[in-house]
């Protein structure tokens, strides 16, 4: 097998280093440097060769995935960021105060992640940890807040951009797995970023290996969120460090742990080649079930038809559809954002189609501060017409699986934009 050879990746500053940056048109060049001060860009040789056709730009959605549109700022910030730029008197620090005031405006940390998921130890707060829900816990290693490319629609992103002060991460080891230690009650354990399968498996090992001990019976689930499956899947095929990584997967099943490595594919284009075809292959024969996720997407995947043959062939790789989420409320949200009512549709229309192995997909979904809120339906009760909606997660578990209703809207993108019906009040925590 012959396979892309050697990594390496492209940002702002590079970018006229990219093969094919030829064929871009100046204005997109343009959009590029200045969405690309606000935004994180990076897009590394695989997507570029593999995954893009640079015949037909304009229609491919893996160029709007991971290349700049100048519509993913509003008019005001662009303007606001272009003209920084091209203001010869403004300094590098400067242009980057720009870009912080533009990105404060873009609601960086959404469902108040930093205050209501930060848990506590002893009175001091840990970072890097998030104890989402009762039986979940997230970390976010320090080393795993970078990814192979960046996504255009990223509701990280705040991550990349090289604010501290935006940043969430942690390094410190014996905290996190204190804390874990302590909590029984925490059953599963997502290792998330950025993509912590940017780690070689000796820093990952870290994370991971604690999670093993005899203390940690209770934790029962070792998730590991990444996009590596479908950005550098020759991460799992034949790099040095890939007998390491497939050897760690294998060290965990064996431990008597479930892993599941969610994987986050938003188009069908993203699995159709054959490296990806063999790193699948590879993850599933350590033992590790793949699980794959997306939000709908304005401009990616907003059609029935994409996600018909996506479910389909991710279960005739082997993997289980999971997630249909709705785009979260920050960063490009005005670009990529669909009505509630239009992502119910694409997912009605897309589960009625696909075989019932398929139909393991739970969505649309809201990850909300309250919890994970699915749109259900829509319906006419007492001649009002309605979104019946759901908790599938939730901080308080006793919200698990119940049900609420909102007013009819629309337009709605979000569970902020819509009311409650029949003078009701929304669940809260």
């Amino acid at each position: 097998m012959t396979f892309c050879q050697k990594f390496k990746f492209y940002t702002i500053k590079t970018i006229d280093q990219l093969p094919q940056y030829k064929l871009l048109s100046d204005e997109t060049k343009q959009s590029i440097q200045v969405v690309g001060h606000v935004l994180p860009f990076r897009v590394n040789n695989y997507v570029a060769e593999k995954l893009i056709n640079w015949q037909d730009l304009e229609n491919d959605p893996i160029f709007k995935l991971t290349f700049m549109q100048k519509d993913m700022l509003s008019e005001h910030h662009y303007e606001k960021m272009n003209e920084a730029i091209e203001n010869k008197l403004n300094t590098p620090s400067d242009i980057q105060g720009i870009a912080s005031e533009i990105r404060a405006e873009l609601n960086p940390h959404p469902a108040n992640q930093l205050e209501a998921n930060v848990p506590s130890l002893n009175n001091f707060a840990i970072p890097g940890l998030q104890h989402k829900y009762r039986e979940t816990a997230l970390v976010f290693p320090s080393q795993g807040q970078q990814c192979h490319s960046y996504c255009t629609f990223c509701f990280r992103w705040a991550q990349f951009v090289g604010d501290p002060s935006l940043k969430f991460a942690t390094d410190q080891a014996k905290s996190f797995v204190a804390y874990l230690r302590e909590h029984k009650e925490i059953t599963d354990v997502l290792i998330t970023g950025g993509d912590p399968m940017f780690m070689n498996a000796k820093t990952l090992a870290l994370y991971v290996e604690p999670l093993l001990e005899k203390e940690m019976s209770h934790i029962q689930n070792i998730r590991i969120g990444s996009k590596s499956l479908s950005f550098w899947p020759r991460k799992y095929v034949n790099e040095p460090d890939t007998p390491n990584i497939l050897a760690l997967f294998k060290k965990i099943v064996d431990s008597g742990k479930h892993l599941a490595f969610m994987a986050h594919v938003n188009h069908w284009k993203e699995i159709n080649t054959e490296v990806c075809h063999q790193a699948i292959e590879n993850i599933r024969q350590t033992g590790a079930q793949i699980r794959t996720q997306s939000p709908v997407l304005k401009h990616i995947n907003d059609d029935p038809e994409v996600w018909i043959k996506m479910w389909s062939e991710q279960v005739r790789l082997g993997m289980i559809p999971y997630y249909m989420f709705v785009e979260r409320d920050t960063g490009p949200k005005h670009y990529f954002g669909l009505s509630l009512e239009r992502a119910l549709e694409i997912y009605q229309l897309a589960i009625r189609n696909v075989s019932g192995l398929a139909r393991t997909v739970r969505g649309p979904s809201m990850s909300t501060t309250v919890g994970k809120v699915c749109v259900e339906s829509i319906s006419k009760i007492n001649d009002e017409k309605i979104f019946v909606l759901s908790f599938l997660q939730a901080r308080n578990p006793e919200l698990v699986k119940t049900s609420f209703f909102a007013k009819y809207d629309p337009s709605a993108q979000w569970l902020d934009d819509l009311r409650p019906a029949f003078g009701e009040e929304f669940p809260h925590i």
